[in-house]
């Protein structure tokens, strides 16, 4: 809620363009009202300034720590996701022949019987 009695719709409709895309207005931990509670908040302190880390790490009080680290853990993953699909343009079998991690080091795709070198996407 917004203290008003207004209700805020949080949801992108289709259609949103990306200078609105999640732009409507903060809230306090305390006053939301979701099962998404801990995502909504670790999301909107993110938008607010990616860089400052200190304040996305830092859990409410009334948080528990498990579920807090459990909910970091699922946005990042989320946001992996979005980084592998752009990657996906720029790291073509042709272009990304193999998984490295350094010259020295190869690593090697274990979705196959025998691990083996595989392209890194």
């Amino acid at each position: 809620g917004t203290g008003s009695g207004t209700t805020v719709l949080r949801r992108n409709l289709p259609g949103t363009k990306a200078t609105e895309y999640s732009r409507w207005a903060e809230e306090p931990f305390e006053e939301m009202d979701s099962t998404l509670v801990v995502q909504q908040y670790i999301q909107q302190t993110i938008r607010r300034d990616p860089n400052d880390v200190d304040t996305i790490l830092n859990a409410p009080e009334t948080q528990d720590e498990g579920v807090w680290k459990y909910e970091h853990l699922r946005q990042f993953c989320m946001e992996l996701n979005g980084l592998a699909v752009k990657l996906q343009s720029e790291c073509k079998p042709e272009t990304c022949t193999q998984m490295t991690a350094t010259e020295q080091w190869i690593f090697l795709c274990a979705a196959h019987k025998t691990p083996k070198e595989c392209p890194a996407i």
